[in-house]
């Protein structure tokens, strides 16, 4: 069973208009991050829940099959690589962080079929919870 996952209008603006821009060789990926958001619960930026994974959101995170924690940024495809801590939306990590909870879990399925499994450990900060809402 997949974790509830919270979104806010900001964000889930944001990413349908880039999911509307990706290309055609791309569609699985937009697929999949259309099915999260259409699941999500939709709240303003300013009702956000504190410990909720956003965009901008730097996050502790383990991957349990992996063996290893990281604390990376989420971010938006245009800058990624401008910290060498981040992580893209698009990517499914990312795509898996957004709008989980502290201590929320999720699995999915990897290219091949193996599963992996992601837990986030803590929201480190969170743009809404700082009262940023333009990021």
């Amino acid at each position: 069973m997949l974790p509830n996952i919270t979104v806010s209008t900001l964000d889930l603006n944001r990413i349908d208009q880039l999911l509307d821009r990706l290309p055609f060789a791309q569609a699985s990926t937009r697929d999949a991050l259309s099915d999260e958001l259409a699941r999500a619960a939709v709240l303003e930026p300013w009702d956000m829940p504190p410990r909720v994974v956003t965009m901008n959101s730097k996050v502790r995170f383990r991957l349990e099959d992996a063996g290893g924690e990281w604390c990376r940024t989420l971010v938006y495809p245009k800058d990624v690589g401008q910290d060498d801590d981040t992580v893209s939306i698009l990517s499914p990590v990312g795509s898996a962080l957004l709008g989980l909870s502290e201590g929320d879990r999720v699995r999915w399925e990897r290219a091949g079929g193996r599963s992996i499994g992601l837990e986030v450990v803590e929201v480190v900060y969170q743009p809404e919870r700082a009262g940023q809402f333009h990021l």
